[in-house]
């Protein structure tokens, strides 16, 4: 793989705290839920002391709920351990501006210990572990993210204090690839468009979505590290910028009864020389033997690995028959019904993988993915036959309809265990524990409203 120009040198870095036109740093990596987590720094700090030394964070940080609370189950990071530091050391690769931070500048890190090994539960080490198997094979992945949102009029701070309840959402109707109703939300999505190329980002598009006030801003296809480091900083950024604006949008996977916010992941390969790996204009719909084993691995692992592509409780109400969220552990040709869909040619010849939604963890999820691909291909899997009519109401197996039985397939799933070892599979399996015993102990207003009187 060619070594790579980063968005924002170190030696550019240097100049421009110089010149006194950046002053902070943030060093930030992404915890299980797909957030950044860091410091900032003093600029010059940053470039004397931590760029090349790194920093320390504490290691709850992989160990606790959406809240940040503690949480009893994690091996790695306990009260029994002392909850102690893990070190966190900056790519200089991902360093970019941050413009809608004046004066900012982030960089993506990586965790370790203080012996220098890598955190294996780290979402960027489960990733860079699937991408090294693809190497020993002369392969690499590209991958690009489809993440869509719902943008509201009112503050994150309106939302918060009405329960979030009663939003006003940007459009009051459908603007699926409307001109005019995008329009209304364009100053917004301008900006974020803007902001994310000048941090080093290539921005394709934007368009509005079915539900209200719901849009995507599209980026170009990448190098799967890459495309996931940046998943997130759009994702941290956009939100950020909808808060300077006064607005709050969401990414949560399911908001109302109405289209949820998907995240579709495409995933290609090429080999050393950059020739793609699943093209054969000879093979069934353009695809080639490897590609065909490497689908077949996806459709075997998929409801195992339906945890790392839908990890909360709410991710599971996107799979309703006929919303454009498959239910199906099925593929088709440009079939946007099954879970895999087989779209492009060429270099661009491509899977999708359509299960995941917008509060996925892009590391997890394309981790999933490489492992389940490769699943296929070691054992060469036979690819079964195509959906082309309407998965919703085929035969085939039913993507798990609960974080609580994603979770018992994740825990039994020996694929799992192989490709990502039993500390990543207990790790997460807790994760999801967690957040099942949270959901399972809370009274929710739909309790309220259907027993309080009537029952």
């Amino acid at each position: 793989m060619a070594e790579r120009t980063p968005p924002l040198s170190a030696d550019e870095l240097r100049v421009l705290v110089e010149r006194e036109e950046i002053d902070t740093v943030a060093l930030a990596f992404t915890d299980m839920q797909g957030r950044l987590q860091g410091k900032r720094f003093a600029a010059r700090h940053f470039i004397d002391e931590v760029m090349d030394h790194g920093t320390e964070g504490c290691n709850y940080l992989l160990a606790v709920d959406v809240d940040l609370n503690t949480v009893d189950g994690y091996a790695m990071s306990s009260w029994e351990h002392g909850y102690g530091d893990f070190a966190m050391h900056a790519d200089m690769s991902t360093l970019r501006r941050v413009p809608w931070n004046p004066g900012t500048a982030m960089v993506t890190a990586d965790l370790a210990w203080h012996d220098g090994s890598p955190v294996v539960a780290s979402p960027r080490q489960i990733l860079r572990r699937q991408l090294d198997r693809l190497a020993e094979r002369g392969w690499s992945a590209y991958i690009g993210t489809e993440l869509e949102f719902m943008v509201f009029q009112d503050s994150f701070e309106q939302a918060w204090s009405s329960a979030y309840r009663d939003l006003t959402p940007a459009n009051q109707y459908n603007v699926d690839y409307s001109i005019l109703g995008t329009a209304r939300v364009e100053p917004l999505l301008r900006r974020i468009r803007n902001e994310m190329g000048a941090a080093g980002m290539k921005v394709e598009s934007a368009k509005g979505e079915c539900n209200l006030g719901q849009h995507e801003i599209a980026f170009r296809y990448d190098e799967a590290l890459i495309t996931c480091d940046q998943h997130v900083v759009y994702k941290t950024g956009a939100k950020e910028i909808a808060a300077q604006s006064g607005q709050a949008l969401t990414f949560m996977a399911k908001f109302d009864e109405r289209e949820g916010n998907s995240c579709h992941i495409h995933l290609s390969l090429r080999d050393e020389d950059g020739s793609p790996v699943f093209a054969d204009e000879a093979g069934e719909y353009g695809m080639s033997e490897t590609m065909r084993h490497f689908l077949a691995g996806q459709l075997a692992a998929m409801r195992e690995f339906t945890l790392l592509y839908a990890p909360n409780i709410n991710s599971y109400k996107r799979f309703q028959p006929g919303s454009f969220a498959p239910t199906a552990v099925a593929w088709g040709p440009d079939n946007r019904t099954c879970a895999l869909r087989i779209v492009g040619h060429g270099h661009g010849h491509r899977l999708e993988n359509r299960v995941p939604g917008g509060d996925v963890n892009p590391y997890l999820a394309v981790a999933g993915m490489i492992a389940a691909g490769l699943h296929g291909v070691d054992r060469k899997l036979e690819l079964q036959d195509a959906c082309t009519g309407n998965a919703y109401t085929g035969d085939a197996e039913h993507v798990p309809a609960t974080l609580r039985e994603a979770s018992e397939l994740w825990e039994r799933s020996t694929i799992a265990q192989e490709a990502f070892g039993s500390d990543v599979v207990a790790h997460y399996l807790n994760m999801a524990h967690v957040e099942q015993q949270a959901y399972d102990t809370a009274v929710t207003d739909w309790e309220r409203f259907r027993s309080f009187e009537r029952m």
